[in-house]
C-alpha cells in the first residue's frame, strides 16, 4: 500500500506534468493592424486562417480602421505599448512612422539584408533607412488605364488610346453633358486618387521634366516642363471637358472608381490594387492597358508604390518570434500568389514578376510591364506632400491660378518640407 507521502508526490509530479502541458499548448497572440479595404481585409483573413493551421502556437488577431483614422490609432496605441505587434502601412509613411518610433528594424536573423536584396523587386529600396529594412510587402502595384469594352464598342473605338492625343479625341466622344450637367464622363478626374501622381510622376516626366532630384531633397517640377504636365492634366477639364475632378454622379456613393463601375465614366486611371473591386462591381466587359504616352515612340513613364508589414516596439521576446514567423509568411511567394488572385496586387518578388504568362495576361499585364520604368516616390510626409500637388492641381482647375504659379506656390511648400526633415538628420 502506497504511503501518504507517496500518494502526494505522485500528485504533485501529475499537477506538474499537466501544468507544463497547458503551459505547451498555451498559443502566443500577436495583433494585426490594417485599414479597411474589403479585399486586402479578406485576403489577410485567409492567410490567417491558413498561417494559424500551420503554426497552432500563434493566435493572430487582425483588426482593422477606417483610412482616415488609422494613423491616429497608431499614433495614439504603440507609443503607450499597446496596439499591433505588426503594422500595415504605406511606403511613403517610413520616414514618419521610423522617427516618431512606431517601427522597429527587421531582425536580421530572420531577414538577412541580402536575402531582401535579391528576392524583391528593387523599389523595396523605399523600405530602407539607415541602412536598415524595416519592413516587407506582400504586393505592389503600378498604374493602369481602365476602359468601358461594351462602351467603346458601342461608340466603334477600336481598343485604348496609346497616345494621350488619342485618349482626348476618345474621352470627348464618349463623354456626354445635358443642360449644362455632366452626365458621363470620358474621364474620371481623381487628384485626390491617383492623379496626383500622374501628374507628379508620369506628365512632368513625359513632358521632359522631373519632379525631384535625385536624392529627393529638391524639389525640380516648376519648370516649364512641370507648367505644361499640369496644363494638360487641367485642360482635361477646362478645354475638353471630358471629365470634373472628384464629380459626384447622382445615386452613386463615391467618384472615379465607383462611377466606373456603375458606367457612369469611360476611363480612369487607378492602381492595380482596385482590380478586386472592378471585378466584383462593374456590370460590363472592361479592359486594363499602360498608361498613354505623348507620341507613339515617346517615354513610357509610371508611379509604383507598396504597403509593408512593419514590426512595432510592442513585438517583443516570443511575440517578436511569433511576429517575425507571420511576416515571413504573408510576404511568401504562396501569400503573395494569393494576393495577385484576391486583391489584384502584384508580386513583390522577382521569382514570380517575370512569369510569361503574368506579363502576357490582358488584366495584369498591363500592371506587370509598367514595372521597369516605374518610379516609387521617396515621400518624407506623404499626407502633406500629397495635399500640396492636389491643391496645385485645383488652383489651376477650379481657382484660376496659372499654372506655373501654382507649381511655384507647391514647390516652396514642398521645399519646406522637405527641408524641415532632412535638416533634422
Amino acid at each position: 500500500m502506497r504511503s501518504t507521502l507517496g500518494r502526494k508526490v505522485v500528485g504533485v509530479l501529475l499537477g506538474m506534468v499537466v501544468a507544463v502541458g497547458v503551459f505547451a499548448v498555451e498559443p502566443v497572440t500577436i495583433v494585426y493592424w490594417q485599414y479597411e479595404f474589403a479585399t486586402k481585409v479578406a485576403a489577410i483573413n485567409e492567410l490567417i486562417r491558413m498561417f494559424e493551421a500551420e503554426n497552432p502556437g500563434i493566435r493572430v488577431i487582425h483588426e482593422t480602421f477606417p483610412y482616415a483614422a488609422f494613423a491616429e490609432k497608431v499614433a495614439a496605441a504603440v507609443p503607450a505599448g499597446v496596439g499591433p505587434h505588426i503594422v500595415n502601412l504605406y511606403y511613403g509613411w517610413l520616414p514618419a512612422w521610423q522617427r516618431a518610433g512606431y517601427l522597429q528594424p527587421l531582425p536580421e536573423e530572420w531577414f538577412p539584408t541580402e536575402e531582401i536584396e535579391a528576392e524583391f523587386a528593387p523599389l523595396i529600396a523605399a523600405a530602407k533607412m539607415d541602412g536598415r529594412y524595416w519592413g516587407l510587402p506582400t504586393a505592389v502595384r503600378t498604374l493602369a488605364l481602365f476602359y468601358n469594352i461594351d462602351l467603346f464598342e458601342q461608340y466603334g473605338i477600336q481598343g485604348p488610346p496609346e497616345t494621350w492625343e488619342e485618349f482626348l479625341e476618345v474621352a470627348r466622344k464618349l463623354t456626354v453633358w445635358r443642360d449644362g450637367m455632366l452626365v458621363r464622363a470620358g474621364f474620371g478626374m481623381a487628384p485626390d486618387g491617383q492623379d496626383h501622381h500622374l501628374v507628379r510622376e508620369v506628365l512632368i516626366r513625359q513632358f521632359g521634366g522631373v519632379p525631384y532630384s535625385k536624392d529627393y531633397r529638391y524639389v525640380l517640377y516648376a519648370s516649364p516642363e512641370g507648367t505644361r504636365a499640369l496644363q494638360f492634366y487641367a485642360d482635361m477639364a477646362l478645354v475638353h471637358r471630358i471629365g470634373e475632378p472628384d464629380f459626384p454622379f447622382p445615386g452613386v456613393a463615391g467618384y472615379y472608381r465607383e462611377g466606373f463601375n456603375a458606367g457612369l465614366i469611360a476611363m480612369i486611371i487607378d492602381g492595380s490594387f482596385a482590380l478586386g473591386t472592378i471585378q466584383r462591381g462593374a456590370r460590363f466587359r472592361w479592359g486594363v492597358a499602360e498608361l498613354p504616352r505623348l507620341t507613339p515612340e515617346g517615354e513610357r513613364h509610371n508611379f509604383a508604390s507598396f504597403w509593408m508589414h512593419a514590426l512595432t516596439p510592442r513585438a517583443k521576446g516570443a511575440e517578436l518570434e511569433a511576429a517575425a514567423k507571420f511576416l515571413q509568411f504573408i510576404t511568401s511567394e504562396r501569400a503573395m500568389e494569393l494576393w495577385l488572385r484576391e486583391v489584384g496586387e502584384l508580386p513583390a518578388r522577382l521569382s514570380l514578376l517575370d512569369r510569361p504568362e503574368l506579363l502576357a495576361d490582358p488584366i495584369y499585364g498591363p500592371f506587370m510591364r509598367a514595372l521597369p520604368y516605374s518610379h516609387a516616390t521617396f515621400f518624407v510626409d506623404e499626407a502633406r506632400q500629397r495635399q500640396i500637388m492636389i491643391d496645385a492641381i485645383l488652383r489651376v482647375i477650379r481657382g484660376g491660378v496659372p499654372a506655373a504659379e501654382a507649381l511655384a506656390i507647391a514647390a516652396a511648400e514642398e521645399q519646406a518640407v522637405l527641408d524641415a526633415f532632412w535638416g533634422g538628420r
